[in-house]
């Protein structure tokens, strides 16, 4: 079950396209995975939607000749329009014959996703991703990443494997570590994840992921790790080639 979940105002900020590419790249594929967000983001759509219309009426009236109204009087003219009745002859027309869609494959069909190969199997990857290319495979112990060839100067998007009993050692980031567990599960100083859950973390925030079956998560960072504790500070040199 997925307990991690964006944040409703980086949600409605998904929706009305303020988020930048990579972000909504990272968010879109946990929507995919997610019947929670999907509803959330139906519903946070038809609020946007109808808070549009409702100003569309309002600046079509000329403040010149017509007074403005206010909230509640625009909500009674959609009423009203909405309960006109309809011509039945004009839905039948513009119904399509079924014959039109038999060639069609669905939106969401299995085709349209891309697959990728690593050393334990294959993943299919999510829709949002399907037109990304990724580097080959590199890795030091049971820790290895391939890096999406994706533009964009301030963050590095990625697969990250961890093998069954590897782990990270404790760090934090300087910039934003967003993190789409997809296949597997980890747990760290905060808690337990399973796939689907999403993990936004910053500078403020200290871990050490461990896996006990193994885990690839999709992840998104701003600047590279930086290890914490004991012997392992000293590869914060190589920070930048784990994520």
């Amino acid at each position: 079950m997925i307990k991690q979940h964006p944040t409703q105002a980086v949600l409605r900020a998904f929706i009305q396209g303020d988020l930048d590419p990579s972000i909504a790249i990272i968010v879109s594929s946990h929507i995919e995975m997610c019947e929670q967000c999907q509803r959330e983001v139906n519903q946070l759509t038809e609020i946007a939607a109808e808070k549009a219309f409702e100003q569309d009426i309002m600046d079509s009236f000329d403040p010149c000749t017509h007074q403005a109204f206010d909230s509640s009087l625009s909500k009674n003219m959609i009423d009203e329009i909405m309960s006109l009745p309809l011509d039945e002859s004009m839905i039948e027309e513009s119904v399509p014959n079924q014959e039109m869609y038999e060639d069609i494959e669905p939106a969401h069909s299995e085709q349209n996703q891309k697959i990728i190969s690593h050393k334990d199997g294959h993943l299919p990857l999510p829709r949002a991703l399907s037109s990304l290319d990724a580097a080959p495979w590199q890795g030091v112990g049971k820790v290895s990443r391939t890096r999406f060839q994706f533009n964009d100067d301030e963050r590095r998007l990625s697969l990250l494997k961890i093998d069954k009993g590897g782990q990270i050692p404790q760090h934090t980031h300087t910039g934003i570590e967003i993190t789409l567990l997809l296949e597997g599960s980890f747990e760290d100083d905060m808690g337990t994840y399973q796939k689907g859950d999403f993990i936004w973390l910053d500078k403020a925030h200290t871990h050490s992921p461990i896996t006990q079956d193994g885990c690839i998560c999709l992840t998104l960072v701003s600047d590279a790790l930086h290890f914490t504790q004991g012997f392992s500070k000293l590869l914060n040199p190589l920070g930048k080639l784990i994520y």
